[in-house]
């Protein structure tokens, strides 16, 4: 028995989520032909108050349209440095749009207004780029799955209005956001000028993003979804698993954050364990301790069939999600306990 714990991407569709892929009605989307392509953009752009959705094969593509809308070549945007937008996306902003990005530490991924405001560029010093768009994580990955308070959002948003700035949210997993705070998704609908939401993560879909603006920027997104090559033919298949899961798996999400707790405060416990984030959603982050070789431990837990993900430096993550079950959870917290840690020093 494997479990993986790498990320939440390891999913695989549940029985109820296939069954509604064979019986799903699809046409060609590049020719607006697919009803449920068209029944789930605007089911989750309803969702969120926002008055178009459009879906795409991944969420780097989607945030990478959403960075394309919301600037112009030679412009800069902020964002904290743990960011999915500046790490993992082969500084596509650069590359596809001429954005740079100014990062900035905030809290655990999370930043506050007053950081923001002190890194705008002043638009009359032409030496600098034009500061146009601050992108959010939430949550934030590379930080441990941390959320924002609300109230702190939207400070954020007075301030992009003030300073006449776009603001993007790449809700990659805002799902695990909402279900931990009980925010409504129309909340945060009202707060950005475009949303990037998930489905292949915490909520099981196989693939699938959706991003979320406003009718009038609906035909440049089109274009650039296009440029990217992200036009599918027949992904009414690929909309009805995220339909399904939003009407079935959504509160499931609740269980993977107890998983989480329990994880970090068994972890906490172990002599071969220096610091452990406490998770407030489904990601754990931990180091261990300075006479513990990394790369020796995360290959005595794959010699035990587990599967966890080192991000470098010293830290390690672990990820739980809906194929994670209860006996696996168990088993795992018995191999962490038995773990010697003699023949794995430095």
């Amino acid at each position: 028995m494997q479990i993986n714990l790498i990320s939440d991407t390891v999913t695989v569709p549940s029985k109820g989520m296939l069954q509604h892929m064979l019986e799903a009605k699809v046409g060609d989307d590049v020719f607006k032909q697919d009803p449920s392509i068209i029944s789930l953009e605007q089911k989750v752009a309803s969702m969120f108050g926002k008055e178009k959705g459009m879906f795409f094969p991944s969420g780097t593509m989607s945030n990478q349209v959403a960075v394309g809308l919301n600037t112009n070549p030679g412009d800069q945007l902020i964002c904290d440095a743990h960011t999915h937008i500046y790490h993992y996306e082969a500084g596509g902003a650069a590359a596809n749009w001429g954005v740079s990005c100014h990062l900035i530490r905030g809290d655990k991924g999370r930043l506050r207004a007053s950081q923001i405001e002190s890194k705008i560029n002043n638009k009359s010093f032409y030496h600098t780029p034009p500061t146009k768009l601050v992108c959010i994580e939430n949550t934030c990955n590379r930080a441990g799955g941390t959320y924002y308070k609300f109230e702190d959002l939207v400070e954020i948003q007075a301030l992009c209005q003030q300073y006449d700035l776009h603001l993007h949210l790449d809700g990659a997993r805002i799902w695990n956001a909402l279900v931990e705070t009980n925010q409504k998704p129309k909340d945060y609908g009202k707060l950005f000028d475009t949303i990037s939401v998930c489905f292949s993560k915490g909520l099981g879909a196989p693939v699938g993003s959706m991003l979320l603006f406003d009718e009038r920027v609906y035909q440049k997104a089109l274009r650039l979804r296009t440029r990217l090559g992200g036009n599918m033919r027949q992904s009414g298949y690929l909309a009805v698993c995220a339909d399904y899961a939003l009407d079935n798996h959504f509160y499931d999400l609740k269980n993977d954050h107890k998983k989480a707790k329990e994880i970090a405060f068994s972890i906490a416990s172990c002599s071969f364990v220096n610091h452990v984030e406490s998770p407030q959603t489904n990601i754990i982050i931990f180091s261990l301790n300075q006479r513990i070789d990394e790369s020796k431990f995360v290959d005595w837990l794959m010699k035990k069939n587990i599967l966890i993900l080192s991000l470098g430096k010293g830290r390690l993550r672990i990820v739980t999600h809906r194929d994670y079950t209860d006996q696996q959870h168990d088993r795992f917290l018995s191999i962490l306990k038995s773990f010697d840690i003699k023949g794995f020093s430095c």
